[in-house]
């Protein structure tokens, strides 16, 4: 469905994506979560993971003060998550994993400074807290198990908040691809032959095609795997978190490039501000900056691969 979408507009794509971010939720109390769904299961989260903040424990809960980045779609969100660390840990906590804190948007300032080069319409703004005190049961590890065992809980948790992102860029790409193939028959300025009728063009443009397709069938091959190893009631290795990683920052990064090729055999017309190959090459491109999407996950991925330790928090 988010693929569905970002190839009508990749910001739009981008902030369904969130929708998957409820996940996270099920790693609270369940009182809690009877609590959050009290008026029905249409709760929208957003969230302002990074930096980790280190925040004081006082008596039942923390202290939260800081200011957050990246809060995606945070304007329409229900409760807003940001991501602490505790001064000492405590019985909750796990090494490593740092904690979620979830706040009601009136207990949040959304501070609006999201200038960007691509996915511009995502509202991606800061979020600053000045000493709000959450009760741990508002409190829940990111990544860490989930309260409620259902298959969908039982899915590698960072692992699929990488994949919600990634097939953004692969729609942005589909949009850019299909615009480039359907004006291979326009003429050319110049009177040269048609786009279509060129050698190079067709070329490029196969070769486009078969990294788009291949990148988005390892994917959902990927996908397809672990989620029956999920619904058999067994977890997902890590073997295969680190596989739907690999495939996450795969298809983002080969989305971008898709995205850059259309983009070049769009000729003269794609250097229109405001156009479609201008919009898809900028939201294709933001899409591989993002931390689960960039380059690191290739190193925690062939680590895997090779039978040694990946880096800290890879899996």
């Amino acid at each position: 469905m988010v693929e569905r979408i970002a190839e009508v507009d990749g910001s739009a794509g981008w902030v369904a994506s969130f929708g998957a971010a409820t996940v996270y939720l099920a790693g609270l109390p369940l009182e809690t979560q009877a609590e959050l769904y009290a008026d029905g299961p249409d709760v929208v989260f957003a969230g302002g993971l990074f930096p980790v903040r280190e925040v004081p424990r006082v008596e039942g809960g923390y202290r939260v003060s800081g200011r957050w980045r990246f809060a995606s779609g945070c304007h329409g969100a229900d409760v807003l998550g940001v991501g602490i660390r505790a001064a000492r840990e405590g019985a909750g906590e796990v090494p490593g994993r740092p904690l979620t804190a979830v706040l009601r948007p009136a207990q949040v300032e959304i501070v609006e400074n999201w200038d960007v080069v691509g996915l511009r319409g995502t509202g991606s703004h800061d979020l600053a807290v000045d000493g709000v005190t959450v009760p741990e049961e508002w409190t829940f590890v990111r990544g860490g198990p989930a309260r409620v065992d259902e298959p969908l809980y039982r899915y590698p948790t960072v692992p699929y908040a990488a994949q919600v992102l990634a097939v953004v860029g692969l729609g942005v790409a589909r949009a850019a691809l299909d615009h480039v193939t359907a004006d291979g028959s326009r003429p050319a300025w110049t009177g040269a032959p048609r786009p279509a009728d060129r050698a190079a063009y067709r070329i490029s443009l196969a070769r486009a095609e078969a990294q788009l397709r291949s990148s988005r069938a390892l994917f959902y091959e990927t996908t397809d795997a672990v989620w029956a190893t999920v619904v058999s009631g067994d977890p997902a290795s890590r073997e295969q978190a680190s596989l739907l990683r690999l495939a996450s920052a795969h298809l983002a990064q080969t989305a971008s490039e898709v995205a850059l090729a259309a983009y070049r055999l769009g000729g003269t017309d794609a250097l229109a501000a405001g156009g479609v190959l201008e919009r898809c090459l900028r939201d294709a491109s933001a899409v591989p900056q993002h931390a689960f999407l960039q380059e690191s996950v290739f190193e925690g991925a062939g680590a895997v691969l090779a039978g040694v330790e990946p880096f800290p928090g890879y899996v």
